[in-house]
């Protein structure tokens, strides 16, 4: 089975609180935008191996390991381990979503791999039992089996779907710098009388005027992260139109909203002259889009 996996951007991200096993608890507005991973999976007699093609410019930011270590696998080891199913299985990833870049390429990775396996092997869970399962390998997970636009609360993973933000142009633009998850959360510790973007205001206005979400979109790691190349990629965006532009994440990728796709091209042009990643997309309802079968 091969799929095309989503990306997803956070439209507000806050943290709200640390948890006493040294979790941070947050409330987020996340949005699946078409970039995407091909996971191809394949059943086999016996164990698990991963194969991986990345392209140069993301390698080079962050090695992306193919065995054990990676999330995909471990999907795999879990859902076998859970499900008792026979046989083991071979997965290709084609990475087409920047790594290290709060857009959670590995956590779509492993949602479908559970996704594939579940129809490959007819195991017949649920899409709440795979979150569930999901929810092992990490707090991104959960929201692939949801997608499109959708509120978050606890560490990620309790998830409430939101009317649909779909079709919105973007432009995606990173650096070559990554940012740990470990060290921004570092940061979110260290900031005194931070300003918390107004996610439930993000939410009403999605609800009500969506026309004016954008001006709730905001991420309180852009405080807590400083990258030269993040402020330079956003002032690169409000510069060639972009009515709003954000980090995502934890980092180091930043989106902006434009209102046209003559504008975004430009912008995603601009940005790879100056040696940045820039890509066009929309927003996207689907998370997966099977593509065989």
């Amino acid at each position: 089975m091969k799929i095309k996996t989503a990306a997803k951007i956070n439209l507000a991200l806050d943290v709200t609180g640390r948890l006493p096993d040294g979790y941070h608890s947050i409330e987020s507005v996340f949005q699946t935008v078409g970039l995407y991973d091909e996971v191809e999976v394949c059943l086999t007699a016996e164990g698990i191996s991963v194969s991986c093609s990345v392209p140069e410019e993301f390698a080079s930011a962050d090695p992306i390991p193919c065995d054990e270590r990676n999330i995909a696998y471990k999907a795999a080891a879990l859902f076998f381990g859970e499900t008792g199913a026979e046989g083991g299985c071979a997965i290709h990833i084609r990475k087409g979503i920047p790594s290290q870049a709060g857009m959670g390429g590995g956590s779509t990775d492993a949602a479908a791999v559970l996704r594939s396996l579940n129809e490959l092997t007819s195991a017949g869970l649920s899409r709440d039992r795979l979150a569930a399962m999901g929810k092992k390998l990490g707090a991104d997970v959960p929201f692939f089996f949801t997608g499109g636009t959708a509120y978050a609360e606890g560490i990620g993973e309790e998830i409430r779907s939101l009317p649909d933000y779909s079709g919105r142009i973007l432009v995606i633009g990173k650096g070559k710098a990554g940012v740990s998850t470990k060290e921004a959360y570092a940061g979110i510790d260290s900031l005194t009388a931070p300003e918390h973007p107004d996610t439930k205001g993000l939410v009403k206005a999605l609800e009500d005027a969506p026309e004016r979400a954008h001006e709730y979109f905001g991420n309180l790691f852009e405080q807590a992260v400083e990258l030269e190349e993040v402020d330079k990629i956003k002032s690169v965006m409000l510069n060639k139109g972009a009515v709003k532009a954000n980090m995502t994440g934890s980092g180091s990728a930043v989106f902006g909203l434009f209102e046209d796709e003559e504008s975004a091209g430009i912008c995603a042009g601009k940005l790879r002259a100056w040696g940045y990643y820039g890509e066009v997309c929309k927003t996207v309802k689907e998370p997966f889009i099977v593509m065989e079968k």
